[in-house]
């Protein structure tokens, strides 16, 4: 069995592990607003529970952390656009989750969406990069300062700082008009939002996959671990990872799960495989395997 076989179905292990955890997130944030609801005035308020006492909630918790851990994992045996994409199966996975954790209804346009989703990974297994050779501390330092990735990163702070501000106007926009907004922005509002969660968060894959290389080198050839950029590549992957798990936990508190959780979903695997493309520069591998059927 190659190892891209092993790091994706570790990957759809940890990825339907990640999905069931933000469905209980979002659980518990809607215990807690039934709380909320149920308390008499501004001592209820004043006498609402911080949202790590619900049970669900820590539940929730847990299972998320475990998904990322098997996600990090998978990370040493294939290809970051391959995993990334292969994230996708949380699209069907939320749809049980959604049905039967939090009680939404299904359409079916939403089961024809899944049949295309189940039917692109099929196509992604097959024919996706299954390529994941293993870099030395100086070449993943090379690939950071390669020119096509510092242009990625420049287009990808752009990218944040509109839809931030987006974000932000639409905020001021409510505040003033109340639920007075034209229709668009109910979901400009969630997406704009999902987008800067995602393009941030993302960048937390790219990091993952670096220190699982180091792992794997230490490992196989006995490098050693205590260097500058470990310690760089372990600091913004708590960095990025905080921020995205510290966004999607106040998304789940603010917009309904059924909505945003897909929004999350699309915008962090979209980033998370152009990041891997570019980053490692899979469009090489692409163009070799072009040539190689002509």
């Amino acid at each position: 069995m190659g190892e891209w076989i092993v790091g994706a179905f570790i990957n759809l292990f940890g990825s339907i592990a990640i999905n069931f955890g933000t469905n209980l997130l979002k659980l518990g944030h809607n215990e807690r607003e039934r709380h909320l609801l149920g308390s008499d005035g501004v001592n209820g308020k004043m006498n609402l529970k911080p949202i790590i006492y619900f049970q669900s909630w820590r539940i929730g918790i847990v299972f998320f952390f475990l998904g990322n851990c098997l996600n990090f994992i998978s990370f040493g045996y294939a290809a970051q656009s391959l995993l990334a994409a292969l994230g996708s199966v949380q699209f069907v996975s939320n749809i049980a989750f959604a049905y039967f954790v939090l009680n939404k209804m299904v359409t079916v346009k939403v089961l024809v969406a899944t049949a295309f989703i189940v039917l692109g990974n099929v196509f992604l297994v097959a024919f996706g990069n299954h390529q994941s050779p293993v870099y030395t501390p100086e070449q993943l330092t090379e690939k950071y300062t390669n020119i096509a990735f510092l242009l990625y990163l420049l287009a990808l702070i752009s990218i944040v700082a509109l839809h931030h501000s987006i974000y932000k106007r639409g905020e001021l926009l409510f505040a003033v008009s109340g639920h007075d907004l034209r229709p668009y922005w109910s979901m400009l509002l969630p997406f704009s939002y999902a987008v800067v969660s995602g393009a941030v968060g993302s960048c937390s894959v790219l990091f993952a996959k670096s220190l699982s290389n180091l792992l794997r080198l230490a490992m196989s050839n006995g490098y050693q671990l205590h260097s500058w950029f470990t310690y760089s590549m372990l600091l913004l992957f708590l960095s990025t990872a905080g921020f995205w798990m510290t966004r999607l936990n106040e998304g789940l508190s603010l917009f309904d799960a059924i909505l945003i959780v897909p929004m999350f979903q699309i915008t962090w695997t979209f980033f998370s495989i152009c990041t891997g493309f570019i980053y490692f520069q899979e469009y090489q591998v692409l163009s070799l395997s072009l040539n190689m059927h002509r």
